[in-house]
């Protein structure tokens, strides 16, 4: 058995594609238009794994948009997901939260240990950010900051 993807509903793919790509840093592997049964699938991966994942060896995330309903149809998902969080490993959680900052992304769990933070996209999934190898030594301000909202 081999993990595959992890598939996220999105309301808006191309908040959801500046989120995930441009602040997060992942790239956009490829995607399928489905007219016929209305939705988009977008496939991303990390940035270490694009090799990897060319040839089919690396856990990607799949983004789902689903269109907006025609005329009389009923409404494609509602805001509620049963669903945890994704994870990911960076070099520098310092400098990947001050990135995610810079690009307007609310840090919900500042890395105030070093070691993890959490952010949550567009659709309010949960985001983890997890310090590759040891913690970093606690530094300002991040070790100041409070949680904001949740995570």
């Amino acid at each position: 058995m081999r993990f595959v993807h992890s598939m996220v509903r999105v309301t808006d793919l191309d908040k959801s594609l500046d989120f995930y790509c441009t602040a997060l840093g992942l790239s956009e592997l490829y995607r399928y238009e489905v007219p016929k049964g209305r939705f988009t699938l977008v496939f991303l991966v990390a940035p270490s794994d694009v090799e990897n994942a060319q040839e089919s060896k690396a856990p990607l995330i799949e983004l789902t948009y689903n269109w907006p309903p025609e005329e009389g149809e009923p409404e494609q998902y509602e805001a509620g997901r049963n669903f945890g969080h994704l994870a990911y490993k960076v070099d520098d959680i310092y400098a990947t939260c001050q990135q995610l900052m810079g690009a307007g992304v609310v840090i919900n769990r500042p890395p105030r240990d070093g070691h993890m933070a959490f952010v949550r996209s567009p659709d309010n999934i949960s985001i983890e950010l997890l310090q590759e190898g040891e913690p970093l030594p606690a530094q300002e301000p991040w070790a100041s900051m409070e949680n904001v909202g949740s995570w």
